[in-house]
């Protein structure tokens, strides 16, 4: 499985992905640390995808996404964006509402 099938394959797999420096529990970068506080402040289930562990997937992101930096969170397979994006979506409320939406519908 190349590299871009790996990554659709988690993006399949989870509703919320945020690919970060680190872990939730253990961020290696402010901007993911950021970024993986706002999921939890807004109640989101995520799955978090260290890329500092996985250099191929660190090196293949920036493109397949095309957005350069990291954190990069995903919901339902599409790009959000990154640390400020989650931050001021979290800031609207908006954050919380995509996470509930997603939530409501796995469990459908």
């Amino acid at each position: 499985m190349d590299v871009n099938e790996r990554i659709k394959a988690v993006l399949a797999e989870y509703p919320i992905v945020l690919f970060m420096k680190g872990t939730p529990e253990f961020p290696m970068c402010g901007f993911s640390s950021r970024a993986a506080q706002a999921l939890k402040e807004a109640n989101a289930t995520f799955h978090a995808v260290n890329v500092l562990a996985d250099p191929e997937i660190r090196a293949a992101l920036p493109h397949y996404a095309n957005w350069p930096t990291f954190p990069q969170l995903f919901i339902q397979g599409e790009l959000i964006g990154g640390c400020d994006i989650v931050e001021d979506l979290k800031a609207s409320g908006e954050l919380a509402r995509m996470a509930h939406d997603v939530a409501g519908e796995s469990h459908a």
